[in-house]
């Protein structure tokens, strides 16, 4: 019998790397209006950086990290204020691409066009827009640290394994 440890880190590989195979999609790169949108989905996290010194440390993944985590300990947005919610999931994108040196894309396939950050010059593509939202929507705790951390072991894996 599968431990509930393991079912979640499946289902969390499952998210962050869903779809990274599949034939039909195109990834390309965030055209002007792409860059807007995300700068945009910045600033709903970003008024709430209270202080200089706040803005200083959002600099910073572990600074933006901790933006976030304020924001759901605090429950400023509810589970139905899901463009809020992915807001959060583009600044945690940011975070991974500070530090495990992604950059952002955009992925096109039948479903629509969503941005997502991706290791240049491989098939790994992380989806950190909706990381976040689909865990609070579906009423469940958000470690956004224990998030960061599974996901940098999983890029890690991913490399070794591309070696």
């Amino acid at each position: 019998m599968l431990t509930r440890t393991l079912i979640c880190s499946l289902l969390f590989a499952a998210v962050i790397f869903s779809g990274c195979s599949a034939q039909n999609q195109k990834i390309t790169a965030l055209t002007d209006a792409d860059q807007t949108r995300l700068k945009e989905q910045r600033a709903v996290v970003e008024q709430h950086l209270r202080d200089e010194e706040a803005q200083e440390k959002y600099k910073t993944s572990a600074g933006k990290l901790e933006a976030i985590r304020t924001i759901v300990q605090d429950k400023i947005y509810k589970p139905d204020q899901t463009y809020e919610l992915q807001c959060l999931g583009i600044v945690l994108g940011d975070a991974f691409v500070q530090d495990f040196g992604l950059e952002w894309v955009m992925v096109e396939d039948e479903y629509g066009r969503d941005p997502a950050v991706r290791k240049p010059d491989t098939t790994l593509v992380l989806y950190p827009l909706t990381m976040i939202s689909k865990r609070i929507e579906r009423g469940e705790q958000v470690d956004v640290f224990d998030l960061h951390r599974r996901t940098a072991a999983q890029v890690a894996k991913f490399k070794e394994k591309a070696k």
